[in-house]
């Protein structure tokens, strides 16, 4: 079984419904996983989604904030949800393909502006979260899994554009990199962008607050597709429409795409 992937963080499915179509038109993933789409898993537009073919769907959502969600053309299985740090926040949701490849989307907090849990309470709520992600993958083993999303969290030097500059910075900091380190330790995940493009500077995010994203080009790599080890070499075919990032009213995300051959 082949099959493409994507993960993007669409900051509102309903805002930028008119982009998840133009995505799913153009690049056609036979998956696409969405956080932050800012809506009940009730308003969320999914007859807009079937029409396009996408006729399945798994997701976890919340009024203006957080959300996850898994639309596919492929049969899903819920495979249910974790609340890390017991925020009570729509952040993580599995689904399970039929061919027994389990898929889990995660959105992970970002974590605030100052990188000190003493006086940053949303700091150290990512910190806890990632915490309880790894001790989960420790006691959970997986297999046969993929897991995406935005993990708000650029791990190498090569996934920012300034490393010096931004490791005083949140999504780059030390801790915030060992704590990602020991959650993909913990699952035996594999990074599959990196293991397709390992050199070179690779960015999916771009901030709102640049007069002109792309010239400037101060991004991270805060979306990942990580697959555990037993069938992380069936990944292949990475790539970031970054063109998206430059689309009409765009989220300040680009999708991140992967195919697997199971």
């Amino acid at each position: 079984m082949s099959f493409s992937l994507a993960t993007w963080n669409i900051n509102s499915v309903r805002l930028r419904e008119p982009l998840v179509l133009k995505l799913l038109a153009e690049h056609g993933p036979d998956v696409l996983c969405l956080q932050e789409c800012k809506s009940p898993v009730d308003k969320i537009p999914v007859e807009a989604f079937k029409a396009a073919g996408y006729t399945h769907m798994v997701a976890r959502g919340q009024k203006g904030y957080n959300g996850v969600a898994i639309l596919s053309k492929l049969p899903l299985l819920d495979a249910g949800d974790q609340d890390f740090a017991t925020l009570g926040h729509a952040r993580h949701v599995a689904a399970q393909l039929e061919n027994g490849t389990t898929i889990h989307n995660f959105y992970v907090p970002a974590g605030g502006d100052k990188p000190d849990r003493e006086i940053n309470e949303k700091f150290g709520q990512k910190l806890d979260y990632l915490s309880e992600m790894r001790d989960w993958f420790h006691s959970e083993k997986p297999q046969k899994s993929i897991l995406v999303g935005d993990l708000n969290i650029a791990p190498r030097e090569d996934d920012v554009w300034d490393h010096k500059k931004l490791l005083k910075v949140v999504s780059h900091t030390p801790v915030e990199v060992e704590a990602l380190g020991e959650v993909q330790d913990s699952g035996a995940w594999v990074d599959i962008t990196r293991q397709d493009m390992p050199e070179g500077n690779l960015y999916s995010w771009w901030s709102y607050r640049a007069a002109d994203w792309d010239a400037a080009d101060k991004g991270r790599r805060l979306d990942h597709i990580w697959a555990t080890s037993d069938i992380a070499q069936a990944g292949h075919s990475s790539h970031i429409v970054r063109a998206a990032r430059g689309w009409e009213k765009p989220s300040d995300h680009a999708p991140v795409f992967a195919s697997f051959d199971l």
